[in-house]
């Protein structure tokens, strides 16, 4: 039937992330309205099932404490059936994610979408507003800079896994932050050497080009020492054709190609080993190398070409938080200047005498 093809197209054309984020949020919704109604789910979900959900899994603040609506019996029941890893309530990052998977859902079924009811969107809203009020913002994965980064590759030895991760960080990070499942996307067929220290990594399927459509900024270039290390690697390993960053196997044995998911694992295992915070991951990569381009005054124009942003709003926050650092403004009180003020004459009255502030 067309519908079932449409399905199956729609489908495919999703990221392999998204389409486990949704089974997730699915397999989550579904057990929490079970355990909540005694009942298999149905859609279209009614306007009071949403807002139910809404207030189990947000905190309010009672004349004590912080308190959600969810019953203790079923929050350990879902952490009991697996959909949930602990107990309390989680980020509101995620309620709004489970969220927009069902609006999604019903988008897809062409049903009416509880959530776009007057009575959800005013509750999210003023709840955002007081999670804010309470100085609980998103909460974001550290960024890799050029320091950490260096670290991490202290702790690559010479051994077959130490020559792949020190080849994946630098590739990731210096090929323009490359998200977790464009590193694994990388093979020998769209990645060629293009000089003695030079790689080109052609680029067209990502995030920001679901089509795959060529573009100027499709080839991303590593180079010098990320060059290096993945010559290295490509040696060590015999890889001549397929994906280049794959699984170690017991006695120093190349198995199959990575998943996305162990970009994560490998950032966070080289941090641990390097004795950095738990808080980095995959995508401390990308953060990082923005961050660190803002650092070293690379100009929006070429940060963008390299990490693939088509809107400059997303990169803007790390090079006004890079000028900052660099704010002259900002060390009115520093030692030289208070040196340098304490040589100084001091002004009588007259001087300021009538002066605004």
């Amino acid at each position: 039937m067309a519908a079932d093809a449409v399905s199956a197209l729609i489908a495919e054309g999703e990221s392999e992330n998204t389409v486990r984020s949704y089974q997730a949020a699915l397999r989550y919704w579904a057990a929490w309205y079970w355990l909540r109604y005694a009942q298999p789910i149905e859609l279209p979900m009614s306007v009071a099932a949403v807002q139910q959900f809404i207030v189990d899994h947000v905190q309010r603040r009672t004349s004590t404490s912080l308190e959600s609506a969810m019953p203790d019996a079923v929050d350990q029941a879902l952490v009991q059936c697996g959909v949930k890893s602990k107990l309390g309530p989680p980020a509101l990052s995620t309620v709004q994610q489970r969220l927009s998977v069902l609006s999604k859902v019903h988008q897809l079924k062409s049903l009416a979408s509880p959530m776009h009811d007057p009575k959800v969107r005013e509750l999210l809203a003023k709840t955002r507003r007081a999670y804010a009020k309470r100085g609980v913002t998103p909460h974001k994965k550290a960024a890799l800079t050029l320091e950490p980064l260096q670290a991490m590759l202290a702790t690559c030895d010479d051994s077959l896994r130490g020559v792949r991760d020190r080849a994946l960080l630098l590739f990731g990070w210096s090929s323009g932050g490359r998200r977790r499942s464009e590193v694994t996307a990388a093979t020998m067929e769209n990645t060629r050497k293009v000089g003695q220290r030079a790689y080109s990594f052609t680029l067209l399927h990502s995030k920001t080009n679901q089509t795959g459509a060529a573009r100027p900024d499709s080839e991303k270039p590593v180079l010098d020492d990320a060059a290096d290390a993945l010559s290295a690697w490509l040696r060590r390993s015999g890889i001549v054709s397929g994906p280049i960053f794959r699984r170690i196997r017991r006695g120093e044995k190349v198995g199959e190609p990575l998943a996305a998911a162990a970009v994560r694992d490998i950032v966070r295992e080289r941090a641990a080993l390097a004795g950095l915070p738990d808080d980095f991951a995959a995508h401390s990569l990308r953060s990082g190398f923005v961050t660190e381009a803002a650092r070293q005054n690379i100009s929006l124009g070429e940060t963008m070409a390299m990490t693939g942003h088509t809107s400059p709003a997303t990169l803007v926050g790390y090079f006004r938080a890079a000028e900052s650092q660099r704010s002259a403004a900002a060390r009115l009180f520093s030692p030289s200047k208070t040196g340098q003020n304490s040589q100084q004459t001091a002004p009588d009255a007259g001087d300021v005498a009538g002066h605004g502030d």
